[in-house]
């Protein structure tokens, strides 16, 4: 079958090599698909350039769709010919999206309804699973009015809408070009993170109250606001990310007598029953009438790295995503 791989970390023009692989077999409890599209994200782009695989080459990219075409040993075998996305493709594994077919696990592999195109749900395993995992966590408080920091990205796209349909009031963050992506997607308010005060711009935009709930991709940057008033008391940051990845000092006396809570999660280590949820949640939102996903740029797998280099710029404006 036809793959990209990589064998060490650096650009992607340098290291992504087209390469020939046995098609793989799928094990106990595992299906195979053929795949019909692989997602590109930040955290595979991240990996390619400076995470040093574990193994002797890795077949990149956790998200994709396509089609069963066959089942290991204990595998439901009426799933032959089935539509389904892929999530954690190539995590913690060797083999991920960027190639003709991938074995997985048979509950890695979510029934894809036939109004959703492979394009969409290419986009599912990590955007959208991140997405609907933090706004579960929102569902079990009662704050009316959340900042979603990063709305215009991927993963914040996906948040607005639905922490919209739930019925919630959003205030966004974006750069001044993506405004429009952020009210589109329901959100009463958009800050420009680059030239405004996101704190003061905040409690304008609720007439001084402040939000209840931050759902935030770069807690480096949220932590500023623990003090400030913009977050109110007994307010909680659900955060899935940082650009500073180290050491982030906190204020504890302002945590402590606001009474903040910090909730923190990775969506590559859900655990089951969160998982389900998650799911359970996509499909909720998919179902509505009122998704909505931005895919900006759909280029055939030859063009792995100008994919790789558009996700790294961050100038892609929505996902990125291959064809097979």
């Amino acid at each position: 079958m036809k793959t990209v791989l990589y064998s060490r970390n650096g650009s992607a023009d340098a290291v992504l090599e087209f390469a020939d692989k046995p098609i793989p077999e799928p094990r106990t409890g595992e299906v195979l698909v053929k795949l019909a599209t692989s997602g590109v994200n930040p955290s595979d782009v991240k990996s390619r350039a400076g995470r040093a695989p574990a193994f002797d080459f890795v077949i990149p990219h956790s998200d994709g769709a396509g089609v069963i075409e066959a089942v290991g040993e204990g595998a439901d075998t009426s799933r032959v010919g089935e539509r389904v996305w892929i999530w954690n493709g190539q995590w913690q594994r060797q083999y991920g999206t960027a190639a003709e077919y991938i074995a997985v696990p048979e509950f890695q592999a979510v029934k894809l309804d036939d109004e959703i195109t492979f394009e969409t749900a290419a986009c599912f395993g990590i955007p959208g699973l991140t997405a609907a995992h933090a706004v579960n966590l929102l569902a079990s408080d009662n704050s009316e009015t959340v900042l979603v920091t990063g709305a215009a990205s991927a993963v914040g796209h996906y948040i607005t809408q639905m922490t919209t349909l739930m019925g919630r009031k959003v205030i966004g963050t974006a750069s001044a070009v993506k405004h429009d992506i952020v009210l589109e997607a329901g959100a009463i308010g958009c800050i420009d993170y680059k030239t405004e005060n996101v704190a003061d711009r905040t409690l304008e935009l609720t007439s001084g109250e402040g939000v209840g709930a931050i759902i935030d991709m770069d807690f480096y940057s949220t932590s500023q606001l623990i003090s400030a008033p913009a977050l109110q008391a007994k307010g909680t940051i659900y955060s899935y990310g940082s650009n500073d990845m180290g050491a982030i000092d906190v204020p504890f006396r302002d945590l402590l007598f606001k009474s903040i809570s910090l909730q923190f999660f990775l969506v590559y280590e859900l655990d089951r029953a969160e998982r389900m949820a998650a799911i359970d949640r996509l499909n909720w939102f998919m179902r509505s009438g009122h998704a909505r996903t931005r895919i900006s740029h759909t280029l055939p797998l030859d063009e792995i790295v100008q994919a790789h280099e558009l996700v790294e710029s961050g100038q892609a404006g929505g996902n990125v995503v291959l064809t097979i």
